[in-house]
């Protein structure tokens, strides 16, 4: 039998033969985005796609769901308007479609507090790209909300038509992004990933994705990333994404969530070497060139960007604020004083999460949240009642 240490040294010699074999096929240098999308997703290889744990004490990193329960209790609201919303307009009460629902943890919680206060999604759909995680998140539910495990429903792919809220948290920081440096002489370079003896190497190139070229030159024209020597990431995924999402949507909430800026802090003179960072066991480094598969690599979401491909898909710009803002205009003051109000234990645990979720220094700033909608016209959600932003985007 193998034990887990080799077919940890396994998965990472099989991923790093298939990432040189791709460098060589696309003549010594690959698109940084290219290499993102192997050492992530690669069938059976990648790191979100291996059976390696990834969240919790004995993976990687921590989300906010993981955190504290209130963040999914949060959650509830809007869900309630978006789905009253609908039901009042006659399409039915709607789904709920989770993309990406890593342990489980917030369908679960979620459930939960709308089974308390509904309504209820007719269904609670996932989409999720990771066998390990899929089958993680059954047995949460399984084990925390036996009753509601009818309507929860694994996606291996988008829905044609899609009537309700869809939420994305901490998904987007993970979606490919290319990079780009601006030479000595001011040129746009792209930064891509070559072979260097037994390891990896960044090779500087004009960019082959008229695209990318397209996308620095337009933040030149705003101000941004002239200086030589600046690099930086963008996410040239971001618009198709949006679009299929826009396209397969009715009426609904497409609610983001995710570490992030608008575009003119992301692109500030003085984050000049960007926004990309690998997370393992916990600690965070800035090389994506080893441990192949074994690390999560991911870059900070650029919300102006976000906002503009929705907005140009159709959707409506319903909000955005810092996630601080959000929660406590969902009720979070509200949500602790109730679970705590006969167990002062329950208090100081509820408080010390909700620290984490609301704090500057923690989540609270760093995290943000962006709302697109279509068909929801007289909605104002509560969540952006406390400070919305959008003007800053």
């Amino acid at each position: 039998m193998i034990d887990t240490s080799d077919q940890t040294s396994a998965q990472r010699t099989a991923l790093d033969a298939l990432v040189r074999h791709e460098i060589v096929a696309a003549g010594g240098r690959l698109a940084f985005d290219r290499f993102m999308d192997l050492v992530l997703y690669a069938p059976g290889l990648g790191y979100y796609v291996a059976g390696a744990p990834k969240l919790g004490p004995k993976g990687d990193f921590v989300t906010a769901p993981e955190i504290s329960p209130l963040f999914a209790r949060c959650l509830a609201a809007p869900s309630r308007e978006v789905l009253t919303t609908l039901g009042a307009h006659g399409a039915g009460c709607g789904d709920l479609l989770e993309l990406g629902a890593g342990t489980g943890a917030l369908a679960a919680e979620l459930l939960t507090a709308l089974a308390a206060h509904g309504p209820l999604p007719e269904r609670y759909l996932i989409l999720e790209p990771s066998p390990d995680l899929a089958e993680r998140q059954r047995r949460t539910l399984t084990e925390r909300v036996p009753e509601l495990c009818e309507r929860c429903h694994w996606l291996e792919r988008l829905p044609e038509h899609f009537n309700g809220i869809i939420l994305a948290n901490e998904v987007l920081d993970a979606m490919p992004v290319h990079r780009f440096q601006i030479s000595d002489e001011g040129r746009v370079q792209e930064v891509c990933v070559g072979i260097e003896g037994e390891g990896f190497a960044e090779i500087l190139a004009e960019p082959a994705a008229p695209a990318l070229q397209s996308a620095v030159e337009a933040l030149q024209a705003r101000g941004l990333a002239t200086q030589p020597g600046y690099r930086s990431e963008i996410n040239l995924r971001l618009a198709p994404w949006t679009q299929a999402l826009a396209t397969m949507l009715n009426a609904g909430l497409l609610l983001l969530i995710d570490y992030g800026y608008p575009r003119a802090e992301f692109y500030l003179d003085e984050r000049d070497q960007g926004t990309l960072m690998c997370h393992s066991r916990h600690r965070a480094h800035s090389d994506p060139y080893r441990n192949l598969g074994l690390q999560d690599i991911t870059a900070h979401v650029d919300f102006s960007a976000l906002a503009e491909a929705g907005q140009a898909s159709g959707l409506e710009l319903a909000g955005y604020t810092t996630q601080a803002n959000f929660l406590i205009g969902c009720g979070i003051d509200a949500l602790i004083a109730e679970a705590g109000a006969d167990d002062p234990l329950a208090m100081l645990a509820l408080t010390a999460g909700a620290k984490q979720l609301l704090l500057p220094s923690q989540m609270g700033e760093r995290f943000q949240v962006l709302a697109l909608s279509k068909g929801l016209d007289a909605l104002r959600l509560g969540g952006f009642a406390v400070r919305d932003l959008s003007d800053r985007l």
